[in-house]
């Protein structure tokens, strides 16, 4: 219930955070430290454990087969492939139910095996009954049945003792912790942080605390952890470092700071975590998150991550490639026709706000005279605009002059699908956009697009008004909030299809 009432709140008042976001503010010499210093390379939890069981469902449909292909009489397929795929279905099913696919238990030897070996044999048990109860015994060979039990038994020791063996090693190096920091200071923090000593030790790299209090309660180094500057600073900081998790250090009945907290830090892409250590009320299991074992209450998600993270990296690939390939003759056309009307480069690039406003600098083709060329966009393009050419006038209609953008897109500083990346001066009403639009860096939280919801719901080209900006930036947000695989791919296709509603494209 806290998270979503405090949701509109922290809507509501991001706009505190526009001046925090900009780059140049200045940091503590331990933070600058920090940043400074060599990242190491990280894999996430989530995808280890997807790939793990992949893996391990594969190996063991191989060996049944080749344990059937070697033995068995050939001809059979129609009973053996199905019963195969069904028990390393069954198998990863109770696997899971048995919590053998998490990266803390892929840390153990004994648990997880035990665990493995007693799943995997009521999997034999589950088909022996299967066999009989439906009288084929006569389909299937007991030396098979047996075979891929002993052999499947031996595989799934060795497989966890292999994973175990990499998952150390890259706990060892660290690639498993998430980057974390505390909001809060003084003897809370000092509890917080020597429960994460005692349970989380493995699943999170402590960077530091951010804390507004300057006095007594809060001082500068709390339990061997540094304080890196005020909550205001720390927007600064996960802009210029990665960070993975803030844990806010605060009990819930101090409500109204927390709340502060909060709407300084939700324009972050990390996941935000309230910690329950200092929670006097105690509720059921299931309102519980935890970090390794620290209870949590979960207060906002990184909106794409782990394998949603995969699959859009994928999808932005795939389509980028396909699109290069399908629209080649148009863009040398493009190409051809700007060169031949005006001097100047083929190409205008210009610096934008990318995911979580690290500035990057985007591909177009050049729709303006070069000598009216407006690098900063300070001016907004209107119509009838007498800076922009003939054939700018139509590439811009028709969004052609995006097209050099699917560049970005393989570089991986865009995504097909996303907020629209707007110019670093745009101003709407004669003022600049996130100070026109509460919550305007919240855009940010993922990579800009090329195409977005707003653009295809008719938010695009002109934003003279901020009653524009603030439309498109609504609809950003809804997207964030709503993301999945498939509202992308609605959203592409929906794209050409609205080119032709483009009254306010200049």
């Amino acid at each position: 219930m806290f998270r979503v009432d405090t949701k509109q709140a922290m809507q509501a008042h991001a706009s505190r955070q526009a001046a925090a976001g900009e780059p140049g503010r200045t940091l503590s010499r331990q933070a600058e430290a920090i940043i400074a210093a060599p990242v190491e390379r990280r894999v996430s939890g989530a995808v280890v454990a997807g790939v793990a069981q992949v893996v391990e469902a594969t190996l063991l449909a191989a060996l049944g087969y080749g344990i059937y292909e070697f033995y068995v009489e050939l001809g059979q397929h129609a009973f053996y492939i199905p019963v195969i795929l069904a028990s390393c279905l069954l198998a990863n099913v109770l696997f899971n139910a048995g919590r053998t696919h998490r990266i803390s238990a892929y840390r153990t030897v004994f648990s997880q095996t035990g665990r493995v070996l007693i799943g995997w044999t009521v999997v034999m048990t589950v088909l022996t009954v299967g066999i009989f109860f439906f009288k084929a015994a006569d389909l299937f060979s007991r030396v098979w049945l047996a075979s891929w039990y002993v052999s499947g038994a031996v595989l799934l020791v060795a497989y966890r003792l292999g994973l175990r063996a990499l998952v150390m090693r890259w706990t060892a190096q660290g690639r498993l912790r998430r980057r974390t920091v505390i909001v809060g200071g003084g003897k809370d923090a000092e509890s917080l942080i020597e429960q994460i000593r005692s349970g989380a030790s493995n699943d999170i790299a402590l960077l530091g605390l951010f804390d507004d209090r300057i006095d007594a309660r809060s001082p500068d180094n709390v339990a061997g952890y540094p304080k890196l500057g005020k909550v205001a600073d720390l927007i600064e900081f996960a802009r210029r470092t990665p960070v993975d998790l803030v844990i806010v250090s605060m009990p819930l009945s101090a409500e109204k700071r927390v709340l502060h907290m909060l709407t300084q830090l939700w324009v972050l892409p990390v996941d935000i975590r309230l910690s329950a250590h200092m929670s006097t009320l105690k509720f059921t299991d299931k309102a519980y998150s935890y970090v390794g074992d620290i209870a949590v209450f979960d207060m906002a998600d990184r909106p794409i991550s782990d394998w949603n993270l995969v699959f859009k990296w994928v999808f932005d690939k795939l389509v980028a490639i396909t699109a290069l390939i399908l629209l080649s003759p148009i863009m040398v056309a493009t190409a051809f026709a700007i060169k031949l009307e005006s001097r100047g480069p083929i190409f205008f690039m210009q610096s934008r706000h990318g995911f979580n406003n690290e500035l990057i600098k985007i591909y177009k083709f050049r729709s303006m005279r070069t000598d009216m060329a407006d690098q900063s966009a300070a001016k907004l393009v209107t119509k009838g605009d007498p800076r922009v050419t003939k054939v700018g006038r139509f590439i811009r209609k028709t969004s052609i002059d995006e097209l050099p953008q699917l560049f970005n897109v393989l570089k991986g500083e865009l995504s097909i699908v996303g907020p629209r990346p707007h110019a670093l001066q745009a101003k709407a009403a004669n003022q600049l956009y996130y100070e026109a639009v509460e919550g305007y860096f919240a855009r940010h939280r993922v990579k800009p697009g090329m195409t977005g919801w707003a653009q295809i719901n008719g938010w695009r080209g002109e934003t003279d008004t901020i009653d524009k900006i603030m439309q498109r930036v609504n609809h950003d947000l809804y997207y964030i909030e709503n993301w999945s695989i498939l509202f992308d791919a609605y959203i592409l296709v929906m794209t050409p299809l609205r080119l032709f509603n483009s009254e306010n494209a200049y």
